[in-house]
């Protein structure tokens, strides 16, 4: 295959990698159920993968958008959203909606299970990771004066990093 052709797959495309592990003791699991679904349509399943004896899952090749569109930000988002359920025998699921994929870059999900209470019977867990500040309908910021009164109470917020001298 041609170089130029790799080159293009790899622009076009991410890699999700899942750690899954037990919170007791971190200990990995093996065989747990990965499943990632398009957020747009949860019903239709893109990729389910296993993990290993370590608690990973091989990296999973998903589309994302090109790499141009992270270089200029009127080209559009420049990552693609996906779901994630994680499932193991013996543990609570959980979904985690909006894992965000980028091109040519591999995210990382840790996840840790939580053992089943039989009395409660199954359950899931929901995470939602929010579209990022400049993707989505978020309020307009509260215009704030740039210099501030020392002598109010509570806090001060300033607009940018000031460390005390002599800390």
């Amino acid at each position: 295959m041609p170089a130029s052709i790799r080159l293009q797959q790899t622009e076009d495309t991410g890699f999700l990698k899942a750690n899954v592990s037990s919170v007791i003791a971190s200990r990995p699991i093996t065989g747990a159920k990965v499943q990632i679904t398009d957020i747009n349509d949860p019903g239709r399943v893109i990729e389910e993968v296993e993990t290993d004896i370590s608690g990973q899952t091989e990296a999973v090749e998903l589309p994302a958008p090109p790499v141009e569109y992270s270089m200029e930000p009127s080209a559009g988002q420049p990552y693609s959203v996906y779901n994630i359920r994680i499932s193991a025998p013996g543990f609570e699921s959980i979904e985690i909606s909006g894992a965000e994929i980028l091109p040519g870059q591999t995210s990382l999900q840790n996840v840790s299970l939580m053992p089943m209470d039989d009395a409660l019977g199954e359950s899931e867990e929901l995470f939602v990771i929010p579209p990022h500040t400049l993707y989505g309908d978020y309020p307009p910021k509260i215009a704030e004066s740039e210099i501030k009164d020392t002598q109010e109470t509570g806090e001060i917020v300033l607009s940018r990093v000031v460390i005390p001298a002599g800390v």
